[in-house]
């Protein structure tokens, strides 16, 4: 009887399958988006430095074969030497410690809807009484259909 149920799945998936014409499997977008930060005035990039008490402009191309869905970005920090660098080269780490007052920001910015290609510029405070050191800045770049790319650099706040 098991068999004949599994037989009967199988048969009733590939008729869902073959269904869809050569033209949808065609239009399946199945490409990541990409986050560029080697255009001009990109911020950050892999061991830039902020300061305490001040604000920055987070800049960067976004673009996607199709269309953009959503972006974010997670900073927090690395007294540890823990890793999510997509980076090839390292930045100098200070001495571990334990984290006080450190800082963390999640948050997500609103790409406007129908496009591929789009240059975030937002502005990201650091409050002043954070501890300094090192920390990661994580961008989330999902495109519509739901492919993600994660950029992971390390940057200094002092």
């Amino acid at each position: 009887m098991k068999f004949i149920q599994t037989a009967f799945f199988m048969m009733a998936m590939s008729l869902v399958l073959s269904s869809c014409s050569k033209e949808e499997k065609e239009n399946i977008d199945t490409t990541y988006p990409v986050i560029d930060l080697s255009v001009a005035n990109a911020f950050p990039q892999q061991c830039s430095v902020v300061k305490r008490g001040e604000k920055f402009m987070f800049r960067a191309n976004l673009t996607d074969n199709a269309q953009l869905g959503s972006v974010s970005v997670d900073i927090h920090h690395n007294f540890d030497h823990h890793s999510h660098s997509t980076e090839v080269n390292d930045c100098q780490p200070e001495a571990v410690k334990t984290p006080l007052k450190p800082f963390l920001l999640i948050k997500s910015f609103t790409i406007p809807s129908g496009l591929n290609n789009y240059q975030i510029a937002e502005e990201i405070s650091v409050p002043a009484d954070i501890d300094p050191g090192d920390y990661h800045f994580l961008i989330r770049l999902t495109d519509q259909a739901g492919w993600q790319t994660i950029k992971g650099i390390s940057i200094k706040i002092q």
